[in-house]
């Protein structure tokens, strides 16, 4: 049971800034208010990492507003949805240099500093219009990604084989789709039929595959259906000197599901370059932390893997700081200073002084002791804040226990 004598006590000899942290502590703990610790308040072990995992149907919904992109746009949208900071960066700097356009468009976005994923998605404004407009679910897909990349890629092919067989996805002036065998697995390949063109196709999943299951699809525009026109596609976009050296993504189809990175692509090629990273041909992708900007990650497991913090570590950070501003606009508020207590205006209340014991006491009464206390609305905690202050505080006559029976004045004044 919670006592303000045994309170009184147990603080009494505390110096302000020992004072602070202490009652700081005791609020901020459940006990301060009868609550017992509950175990989702505690720290997890280290070794209770984990990596929080979406079901194959969650996963179909979440990758189904893309899974139907040819195969290089679909690689780099994945590997671009890993650094939801670059995006957001990238769709406002492409709104304030509208009128960038062809080549400029490339040299300017390749000197801004995003991964190369983002960079080559400003020439591809449909797609990032659509990873930029709804960042949750693109950060969710990136998310998925990072912790499920094998799981992600087989539930693409999922969605595109159920739509080859209703007769929802077949070859058109826009783009080519087969079907391979890929490492004895059999794949839907989705191909540009210009590689040097990129049309971004627009369809309805709930039209194609029926409403979800569990994910809801992201609240994008979607294209009225007309009878046959299952996909539709907007203006073609001629890369240019974007994709010299070729495309920068691939689907590396078979038992891994990599991404392939071309690392002779002009946008990866100048990346590398710039961090002084000599690479040629092609390479499976890895995510980079650096790059991510301090983003947290969905979940311990994935943290771990990538060396960065989560959403719950920047949530209790955000707490701890909240509580730091709290305490500190409390303190201003609430009359006094630790530090110089006497002199302030709560000792002209009756406030009291830890550091200096109450020698101020005079103009209201707040000596710094029980009687004081009790007839002028002094202190709260009462006593002096250490011993020695409180020991020349009563050679002057501060805390005489005549002093209060003539004056209710706690001390500071002459002996007559």
């Amino acid at each position: 049971m919670f006592s303000l004598r045994a309170f009184r006590v147990r603080i009494s000899g505390l110096s302000g800034c020992v004072f602070i942290a202490a009652i700081s502590g005791w609020l901020a703990s459940p006990a301060a208010f009868g609550q017992q610790p509950t175990p989702a308040a505690q720290t997890p072990p280290a070794s209770a990492a984990t990596t929080e995992k979406l079901s194959a149907d969650q996963l179909d919904s979440l990758v189904a507003p893309i899974a139907l992109y040819p195969d290089p746009l679909l690689a780099q949208v994945l590997v671009a949805s890993t650094y939801p900071l670059d995006i957001v960066q990238g769709q406002q700097w492409l709104a304030k240099n509208s009128t960038l356009k062809g080549d400029a468009l490339v040299k300017a976005a390749e000197q801004q500093p995003w991964d190369p994923s983002v960079q080559a998605l400003v020439s591809i404004p449909d797609a990032l219009k659509v990873l930029s407009e709804n960042i949750k679910w693109t950060v969710d897909l990136g998310d998925a990604f990072l912790a499920q990349q094998n799981e992600v890629m087989d539930a693409v092919q999922r969605l595109r084989g159920k739509a080859k067989d209703s007769g929802k996805l077949a070859s058109n002036e826009q783009q080519t789709v087969e079907t391979k065998v890929v490492e004895q697995k059999t794949v839907v390949v989705i191909e540009p039929s210009n590689p040097e063109v990129v049309y971004v196709p627009s369809y309805s999943p709930t039209v194609i595959w029926g409403p979800p299951v569990y994910y809801p699809y992201p609240p994008i525009y979607y294209p009225p259906y007309y009878g046959g026109a299952w996909i539709g596609f907007g203006v073609g976009i001629a890369i240019g000197i974007g994709i010299s050296g070729g495309w920068g993504w691939g689907c590396g189809w078979g038992g891994n599901n990599t991404i392939n990175i071309n690392n002779n692509n002009n946008y990866v090629n100048h990346h590398n370059r710039q961090n002084n990273t000599n690479r040629t041909g092609n390479s499976n992708w890895q995510h980079d932390a650096k790059q991510r900007g301090g983003a947290p990650y969905k979940d311990r497991g994935t943290a771990n893997k990538y060396g960065g913090g989560t959403r719950s570590d920047r949530q209790a950070q955000t707490r701890q700081a909240q509580n730091r501003a709290n305490a500190g606009a409390s303190n201003r508020a609430g009359g006094g200073s630790f530090d110089r207590g006497g002199a302030g205006a709560s000792n002209r209340a009756g406030g009291g002084s830890f550091d200096r014991g109450g020698s101020s006491g005079s103009r209201g009464g707040g000596g710094g002791n029980y009687g004081s206390s009790s007839r002028s609305g002094g202190s709260a905690f009462g006593g002096s804040g250490s011993g020695s202050h409180a020991r020349s505080s009563s050679s002057r006559g501060s805390s005489s226990m005549g002093g209060m029976s003539r004056g209710g004045g706690g001390g500071g004044g002459r002996r007559r």
